[in-house]
């Protein structure tokens, strides 16, 4: 068990195939007559969060789940689109647990722990099973057997999806597991409730403080332990993929309670997304990687095409077929359009920046199913993405059954969060955290169709494993709201709310965030170097001070006030963000999403003259930097403090990752 202000990692000891298998043979078990007597806080409603309420009522615990959208139907996880991956081989084209485990270790660059990933993959194969027992209407071939299809990172077809709304039906499935522990009693539902702190008593996570964002009352919950699931902080880029609403505030105020912040500086930016349109933009629209089955990704080979494009006297059926740069199949020959979501990225920012770009902006690229239309017939292709297509359609005006869809990367998943040992605890005793809000499996890099895998995997079969480890060592019930830490930590939110209205300034919210978020992207986004990098963490403080002195909040502190609740989680993103740079400033090697432009393969290494990688790939330097990074909070405007959980690889051999 990891301690308050340890490292332990709580890894089971044996082989790594046995290591799951055993601890769960050896855990300590908590009775079903106790098991009444225990109340446990669940934040986040989503995959992770609405699966994991469900399945601890469901054994016995008293929960309470909280959201603060207006039901746990409109959580984020309903966003995802492409699929859920899961190690059945039912194409019988060579998958295995191993494979998975080896594709989600090499797809994170080689800086995930090997132990969580290898229990990911052996528990994927559950989760399908449980999701059809549920009714999620997965696609199914002509004999009704279940379909897969491919994602980027892998070679063979372990992605299960349900056309382009996998993470919509998959929440149908948890949200009506959730409804009826509702029903049932088990499981109290608090929506339209944020939580603003986490209370620590005696070093163990007892219970929140939370707002009601419809009467403004604020209120303290107590409980035996606390599990977040809220989620990434992708919006500290103001535009991507997120929901506006996504926002780092609860994994942020555990972090300032003690909590270590891990790998921040992990970003993935996902290659297919509707570029941006203009200045005022609120957010970016995600298109399934699942399109890259069957669009071709290309460019004009001649910047000079590609102007004539952007400037509407060239479309692109006049670019002939030798004049197209399909830049994916030439680079990356064995995955072509299918390689991992940051090379694809950076190769489309490579090619723009060139000139090559086609949108107006200059910053898109084809997405042409041109191809497959003409080779499979559009009735299939409607088939399997139909709603995405109408999707794009209805953004853009461009209909892509005719001409290519434009593509550009954009902020989509974070990797890093909270750190966690392998029973999901963080280093504050007591305090849990699943799906996309830990650090714990993905590495430096996400594989597509791996998040709903995680989230699902945590909620309905790991931490209900792994809870009674620390449950089994705690007195039912020995804090209450009683105790003077609650009160503390509500006077603490309550000050920092008459603090935000009091100010009555000049600029908007929305004006810092999109200052942050344009800060962010160039400084830290899809390419970091080191001088970018300090001339942040110079304009952050400046951006803060202006925030606290400036910010104009209508309304009180009474009631629904949707600028408050905007400006306390902009706050959080501007304090968030000096962690994340000085982790991106401290990894001194490029991997996965982080790519320092100081660490890339040249054409004098041996590995490109070998023809094993291509020159501009991210360069790792597993000498120095084989650790997850974990940083403790020392206040606004202090260096955080770095602590290492050093990476062992018993199983798999650090190598190269080449793609070609």
């Amino acid at each position: 068990m990891a301690s308050n202000g340890s490292l332990d990692s709580a890894i089971p000891e044996g082989e790594l195939s046995e290591k799951w298998t055993k601890y769960k043979s050896k855990a300590k078990l908590i009775n079903p007559a106790n098991k009444r007597k225990y109340k446990i806080i669940v934040v986040g409603s989503g995959l992770a969060g609405g699966s994991a309420a469900a399945t601890l009522s469901e054994l016995g615990y008293q929960v309470k789940c909280f959201c603060y959208q207006d039901s746990p139907r409109r959580a984020h996880s309903i966003a995802a689109q492409g699929g859920i991956n899961a190690a059945k081989n039912y194409q019988n084209d060579g998958d295995s647990v191993y494979r998975l485990f080896y594709d989600t270790i090499k797809g994170g660059d080689f800086r995930s722990r090997e132990a969580n990933v290898h229990r990911l993959a052996e528990v994927s194969v559950n989760i399908i099973d449980q999701c059809v027992a549920q009714g999620v209407p997965f696609a199914r071939e002509y004999g009704g057997l279940l379909d897969n299809r491919s994602f980027g990172g892998a070679q063979v077809s372990r992605t299960f999806y349900a056309r382009g709304q996998t993470g919509q039906q998959l929440l149908i499935g948890a949200y009506q597991a959730l409804e009826k522990e509702i029903d049932k009693g088990g499981v109290e539902m608090f929506c339209r409730t944020e939580m603003l702190d986490l209370v620590v008593v005696d070093g163990h996570a007892k219970g929140i403080v939370v707002r009601d964002l419809k009467t403004g009352e604020i209120t303290s919950h107590a409980a035996d332990c606390v599990l977040l699931a809220t989620g990434g902080y992708g919006n500290v880029f103001f535009l991507s993929t997120n929901a506006m609403g996504c926002n780092v505030m609860a994994a942020f105020r555990a972090h300032k309670r003690g909590a270590y912040m891990a790998n921040p500086c992990y970003t993935q930016i996902h290659p297919t997304c509707i570029p941006v349109s203009g200045d005022y933009q609120s957010k970016l629209t995600l298109m399934s990687e699942s399109l890259r089955n069957d669009g071709r990704i290309w460019v004009p080979k001649s910047a000079e095409t590609a102007k004539k494009i952007r400037e509407g006297q060239l479309t692109a059926a006049d670019v002939a077929e030798e004049d197209r740069d399909y830049y994916l199949e030439r680079k990356y020959p064995s995955f072509g359009n299918l390689a991992p979501r940051d090379i694809s990225s950076r190769s489309a920012k490579e090619a723009c920046d060139e000139g090559r770009g086609v949108a107006k902006t200059g910053l898109g690229v084809f997405l042409d199913f041109s191809d497959a239309i003409e080779r499979l017939g559009e009735d299939t292709i409607r088939a399997r993405y139909g709603n995405l297509f109408q999707m794009y359609e209805k953004i853009t005006g461009d209909n892509p059954y005719k001409t290519p869809m434009m593509i550009y990367p954009a902020v989509h998943y974070t990797m890093g969060g909270l750190w966690v040992d392998y029973n999901l605890m963080s280093n504050v005793a007591g305090l849990h955290v699943l799906g996309e809000a830990n650090f714990s499996d993905h590495g430096a890099n996400r594989l597509g169709a791996s998040a709903l895998m995680q989230g699902l995997a945590d909620g309905y079969f790991v931490i209900p494993a792994t809870l009674p480890n620390y449950l089994a060592e705690v007195e039912p019930g020995s804090v209450t709201v009683d105790a003077p830490e609650f009160a503390e930590a509500e006077k603490a939110v309550r000050e920092r709310i008459d603090k935000l209205l009091s100010i009555k300034g000049n600029k908007t919210v929305d004006s810092f965030h999109r200052e942050l978020g344009l800060l962010m992207w160039d400084k830290c986004g899809m390419a970091r170097n080191k001088e970018g990098l300090e001339e942040a963490l110079r304009r952050l403080p400046e951006i803060r001070k202006d925030f606290w002195e400036n910010v104009r909040i209508p309304g009180s502190g009474e009631g629904v006030n949707m600028e408050l609740e905007k400006a306390g989680r902009v706050a959080d993103f501007i304090d968030f963000a000096e962690v994340m740079l000085h982790d991106a400033l401290d990894r001194g090697e490029s991997c996965g999403g982080h790519f320092r432009e100081e660490h890339q393969f040249t054409k004098d290494d041996e590995a490109v003259k070998s023809g094993y990688t291509n020159e501009g790939e991210a360069k790792r330097r597993d000498d120095e930097f084989c650790y997850v990074s974990a940083w403790e909070y020392k206040g606004p405007g202090e260096k955080p403090v770095l602590h290492k959980e050093e990476l062992e690889f018993e199983n798999v051999e650090l190598a190269v990752r080449s793609y070609k």
